[in-house]
């Protein structure tokens, strides 16, 4: 088909899905979502009216048209579905001169994160004094310094951009990583090795985990290490206790690492939990009476009424509470006492007996 024609027939197909999606994303943008079969419905409309747009070679005239559809969705913001129009609104704009369309009505509507949109897509196109009217307005975490930053450094500013890198390191509020991280590279340029470590151990320590400690660790020298495993030591009791009790395990600090799992609760759910049973069982024979005591955590109250799904979990517990007393601390009566008064207690709830009985071996000989 001739290209004209071939547009024509892509922007009937176009207009054709928005008809067929808007009645449903009006009733949602009108009591604030909806059903979930609805939500889905919209939401893998608008994905595939975004791909449509993406490769089709429609007018000027009917992108405009679509986009002016689009927008007072996403200045309302009431359907739950903001960003799969973001994803339509920017699939609509072909050019520089769509974009700056776009970027004008977001910035119209003078909300946060409609002004976002609108900032980076200044910076995109190369609009510099519009990028830094709205960008020198909102400056408080890291990420807002580090976006200027990256703005100045591209365009051959690099004092500019170090400076406010570093006003960034001074004022900013939370989320550092990237600044730290444009800071710390610029350090290793420039052979200002202690510069970057320190970055790099600030970096580490703001939320630890035990891949950040690595990840420190690998790249200190044994002289860097003398000097910051101390400083890294004093920063383990601000991690999350998990994290502490890796490092901990990592280090070989066994009794640490139990000290610390006897102030834990036996984990419920997938959270987390694999990793911290893993260390449990690794410390069971050498600790034994702290892990028994780790596991009893676990079972809570056993003469109240649960739902089945309560008893499927406290059974695989119950099982390695019996493991303890019978493989580990060689203490069967001690088992047997411990559970003939559980199931003696709970002889009327069939469903905590089925339960028990599927995981615990020799549950139902008791």
């Amino acid at each position: 088909m001739a290209a004209e024609a071939r547009a024509d027939v892509e922007a009937e197909t176009i207009f054709s899905l928005w008809d067929e999606l808007e009645s449903d994303l009006a009733e949602l943008d009108e009591l604030g979502g909806g059903e979930e079969e609805i939500e889905y419905r919209v939401s893998d409309l608008l994905c595939e009216l975004a791909e449509k747009l993406k490769r089709s070679k429609i007018s000027r005239d009917d992108r405009r048209s679509l986009l002016n559809d689009v927008l007072p969705y996403i200045r309302r913001g009431n359907a739950g579905m903001d960003d799969d129009l973001y994803d339509v609104a920017y699939a609509a704009c072909h050019d520089d001169q769509d974009l700056r369309y776009f970027a004008q009505c977001l910035e119209a509507m003078k909300e946060r994160w409609p002004l976002e949109n609108a900032r980076d897509i200044y910076r995109k196109v190369g609009d510099r004094e519009k990028y830094l009217a709205l960008r020198l307005k909102d400056m408080e975490v890291g990420a807002d310094y580090h976006d200027l930053a990256t703005f100045y450094w591209e365009q051959g500013k690099r004092e500019k951009a170090l400076a406010v890198a570093q006003e960034g390191l001074r004022k900013a509020t939370g989320r550092m990583d990237e600044l730290r991280a444009f800071l710390a590279d610029r350090a290793k340029e420039g052979g200002d090795r202690g510069g970057y470590l320190e970055l790099q151990f600030a970096q580490a320590t703001d939320g630890l985990t035990l891949e950040k400690y690595k990840t420190f660790k690998k790249i200190c020298k044994p002289k860097d290490w003398e000097i910051y495993e101390p400083r890294m030591l004093a920063a383990i009791g601000q991690a999350w206790q998990e994290e502490q009790l890796k490092i901990r395990m990592a280090r070989g600090e066994c009794d640490l690492a139990v000290c610390i799992l006897s102030k834990m609760r036996y984990p419920y759910g997938t959270y987390g939990g694999g990793t911290l049973l893993e260390i449990a069982a690794e410390l069971e024979t050498r600790y034994p009476t702290q892990i028994l005591a780790f596991y009893m955590s676990g079972l809570g109250s056993l003469d109240q009424t649960y739902p089945r799904k309560t008893y499927v979990s406290k059974a695989v517990v119950a099982r390695k509470v019996r493991h303890m007393w019978i493989d580990v601390l060689k203490e069967p009566a001690q088992w047997e006492a411990f559970a003939r008064q559980v199931r003696e207690k709970n002889l009327k709830r069939s469903a905590f007996q089925e339960e028990f009985a599927k995981v615990v071996p020799g549950w139902d000989a008791l």
